[in-house]
This record gives C-alpha cells, sequence and structure tokens, in this order.
C-alpha cells in the first residue's frame, strides 16, 4: 500500500505528516488517518501535552481479537476545484464511493476553502477522508485520478491555441499524477475531452485501458432525457448512444435505440407507422446545444457533469461491469483507422478501466459519420505534434 499523506493548508503553506501504512495498520475506512489541522494536533490527542484521550472514550472487549488490519484504501484524486471539479468531488461524497478524496489545484486559497467547505460537512456525509494540496504528492495511491483542470478559451482564440496551451497544462498535471498513482487509472473530463484524452494517454506512458475521457457520456444521458420526454416515459428505461465527438460532430446512433427492450424505428417500420428523419435530427441537435443553453443561462455546467462522472467513478471502483459511451482508443473498431484517435465508443467498464469495446449495431449512415468524426479529431491530434 502506498504511503498516505495527511495534509493541510495553513494560511497559503502546506503541512504534510506521512503516516507509512505498511508500518502500522489502519481499518478500510481511511477516516483515521484523517487529515491534521496542525502539526502537533491528531483526532485523538486532546488533552494536555497531547494526551491520548482515546483509552478514555473506549474500552476494549476483554479476550477480543485485535483488530484485522487491511492494506486497502479507496482514493479518488480530482484535479481542478473549480465548478465541474467540486460537483464531481461532492457528487462522489454523498454517494458513498470512496475512503478517500484528495484534491489539487494551483490556487491554495480557493483549495483550502473548498477543502474546509467539505470537511465542515462531515456530520452529513459518509466518513471520508478528505485532503488537499497544491503539491500532486497528496494524490499519491490513487486509484482513479480525475482531471478537471484545463484552460479556458479567450476571446477570438483559435480552437489549436486553446488545444496547445492545454497540452502545456497537461504537462504538469499527468506526469506527475502517473508517478504518484503508477497503477490508477485516469479519466480526462477537461474540454476539448477527446484530444486531451489522447494527450493523457501520450503523456502518462500508461496502457490504453487505464486512460478513459468522460466523452459522450453525459451526451447520452441528455439523449436518452429528451428521448424518453418525446415518449414520456423513464429515462432509466430508454437504451440510446451518442458517439464520436464530444462536439458537433457528435453521431446518434438512432437505429439501435430501444424503450423497454423494444426497438424504436424497427417498430415503426413494422407498424407502418410514419416519422419524420428531421424529427430525430431536432433532437440530435438539442443534444448537441444542451451544454451551450445551461452556460448561456447559468454561466457554467456543473451538476449533470458531476452525476455523469460519479457514475464512471461507480462503475470503476466497483467493477460492475457496466456500458458506458466514453473516449477510448478507437482505432480499428468500426472501420476507424489512419491513427490513434481518441473518440467515445459504447465500452464496457469495470476495474480495470475497459475491458471491451460493445459490439453495438451501427447503419452504414452512422458508420460513415463516425468515421468522419474519427477524421475531424485526428486532424487536431495531428497539429498538437505529440
Amino acid at each position: 500500500m502506498a504511503t498516505c499523506y495527511m495534509q493541510t493548508l495553513v494560511f497559503g503553506k502546506r503541512t504534510t505528516v506521512v503516516s507509512p501504512s505498511r508500518s502500522k495498520p489502519k481499518s478500510s475506512n481511511c477516516y483515521n488517518c484523517s487529515l491534521m489541522e496542525n502539526n502537533n494536533a491528531s483526532s485523538s490527542s486532546l488533552g494536555p501535552g497531547g494526551l491520548d484521550l482515546t483509552s478514555a472514550f473506549f474500552k476494549p472487549i476483554q479476550n477480543s481479537d485485535p483488530p484485522i488490519p487491511s492494506n486497502r484504501c479507496t482514493k479518488i484524486s480530482v484535479v481542478g476545484v473549480g465548478n465541474v471539479g467540486m460537483a464531481i468531488a461532492q457528487t462522489i461524497l454523498t454517494q458513498d464511493l470512496v475512503d478517500e478524496i484528495a484534491l489539487v489545484d494551483a490556487k491554495p486559497d480557493k483549495l483550502r476553502g473548498e477543502m474546509l467547505d467539505l470537511q465542515h460537512a462531515a456530520a452529513f456525509l459518509p466518513r471520508t477522508k478528505i485532503t488537499a494540496s497544491v503539491d500532486y504528492g497528496v494524490t499519491t495511491g490513487s486509484d482513479l485520478c480525475i482531471v478537471t483542470a484545463g484552460a479556458r478559451q479567450n476571446p477570438g482564440e483559435s480552437r489549436l491555441s486553446l488545444l496547445q496551451r492545454n497540452v502545456a497544462h497537461f504537462r504538469h498535471i499527468i506526469p506527475p499524477l502517473a508517478k504518484s498513482s503508477p497503477d490508477s487509472i485516469l479519466l480526462i473530463v477537461s474540454n476539448p475531452v477527446d484530444v486531451l484524452t489522447y494527450v493523457a494517454w501520450k503523456l502518462s506512458g500508461f496502457p490504453v485501458n487505464r486512460v478513459i475521457g468522460s466523452g459522450t457520456n453525459l451526451d447520452s444521458s441528455r439523449f436518452r432525457f429528451l428521448i424518453a420526454d418525446h415518449l414520456d416515459v423513464n429515462a432509466q428505461d430508454v437504451q440510446a448512444f451518442i458517439v464520436g465527438e464530444h462536439g458537433d460532430s457528435s453521431v446518434a446512433l438512432w437505429s439501435s435505440i430501444s424503450v423497454g427492450g423494444i426497438p424504436v424505428l424497427s417498430f415503426l417500420e413494422k407498424q407502418q407507422i410514419a416519422y419524420e428523419k428531421q424529427t430525430l435530427e431536432d433532437i440530435h441537435q438539442d443534444v448537441i446545444g444542451g451544454a451551450y443553453e445551461v452556460i448561456g443561462l447559468k454561466g457554467y455546467t456543473s451538476w449533470a457533469i458531476g452525476y455523469s462522472v460519479a457514475s464512471l467513478a461507480r462503475t470503476i471502483l466497483r467493477d460492475q461491469r457496466k456500458i458506458h459511451p466514453v473516449t477510448v482508443l478507437a482505432r480499428g473498431f468500426y472501420g476507424v483507422d489512419g491513427g490513434d484517435v481518441f473518440l467515445s465508443l459504447p465500452v464496457l467498464l469495470g476495474r480495470n478501466g475497459v475491458v471491451a469495446v460493445t459490439n453495438v449495431h451501427m447503419n452504414d449512415e452512422e458508420t460513415e459519420k463516425l468515421q468522419k468524426s474519427a477524421k475531424t479529431i485526428l486532424e487536431m491530434q495531428i497539429q498538437l505534434g505529440l
């Protein structure tokens, strides 16, 4: 088990207390090595001169076995404590997915404020250790590293210029994450997510199954919601995917949509029920424009992507082997070739990341659109020169 770091930020300064997990067994809930508020205090040393009061509060049962040590602590690190990063962290905390969550950001005051705000809710949350630091050492031993940090597009700035600035940011983010947690899974949320997932893969040196982008997981959720709203059914009964780029060239897989196990388009055709393709296209455009509408109304998106990423974290950490449309290396699937292009495909996810790519049905038109989307992304990747 990797060394467990107890971190605090004191007036912009970071204090580190190291607790070697191999030398001292701890419970399966890593809260026992919780964040210290200063160098000389701990959760059990409250009395004069650091007197350990644990024995006064808790009496052991006579003739009982000692606690069984555990060498496993489930840990997630979130890089970037903006609106998206904190929505993800808050959702993960409320869903009781991990023993420990570590936050990293370049702004120490903002970082400490967010950490304290979450810690102050401890009485209302599942028991989770919350740490924070500007130093990537706090991420050591992570099972899953979620990256939300990235540059924002300036007025009049080209997409390529934005990408190059984000690559520069990722050069300072990905290598220390990979060094601190070499066995972790990288989950990229920063936009443009498809190209930056490729960048993370190149910079980390990780195998492709352990570098994933949030991709069209949220797009597909919006898609399912809109279809469910049209049919007046529960969105959980709708099986539908958006694939390809997380952006304007995304592809709606209408041919494979089902509701309650019923293939929608083939059912309509067999029942000779007319439908207009423009209606389908309008729904797809609503999916593409969904994020822009939210940003226009409230200034940013947060809650939906928070739940989306938390669902991916749950599937991965609990080895649920669920199918999610996420950004992966797409070369060799559905006729996509020509380079190491990353885009969203429905994949089976588990504890080791990507288990397999799902062989979902696509008609010729959808396959052609997916291949065109791949070429759009590949062109941007090539311009980065990685």
